[in-house]
């Protein structure tokens, strides 16, 4: 069964009609049915962050994060300690890259998970060798 990471900018991409990369990451949710989305507390974090300007955007965040947290097809693994220190480690080890600590725990999440595609438009996990979707 296909297994993806989605990050932060696939969820946004998803949840904002006017992105950029909303009718790409529709078309490729689609496809995704049949297989496992991978996330983490963290990305969901990013996510709901990221659309805090309007009431409209939080709102959306937040009707989306629930979704994608009661939805039995999409695994999500829980932030802790550990995950943490694997992002923060690989943060310190790249320092002449521009991963926020976020992505650089989803990297690590990826590979504990053999995950090798990433639905998002981030070059940031093309850098580390990963297959960039959107």
């Amino acid at each position: 069964m296909r297994r993806v990471f989605a990050d932060s900018l696939y969820w946004i991409a998803l949840s904002h009609p006017r992105h950029q990369h909303h009718a790409a990451a529709l078309k490729l949710s689609l496809t995704l049915r049949q297989g496992v989305i991978v996330t983490t507390d963290e990305v969901l974090s990013e996510f709901v962050t990221a659309l805090r300007h309007t009431r409209q955007l939080r709102s959306i965040a937040a009707l989306q994060a629930d979704g994608v947290m009661a939805n039995p097809s999409i695994l999500m693994l829980p932030q802790t300690r550990q995950t943490f220190l694997a992002g923060l480690t690989l943060h310190k080890a790249r320092p002449d890259k521009e991963y926020s600590l976020t992505d650089c725990i989803s990297m690590q999440a990826m590979r504990a998970e053999g995950i090798s595609e990433i639905p998002t438009h981030d070059n940031h996990s093309a850098q580390e060798g990963f297959a960039v979707l959107l």
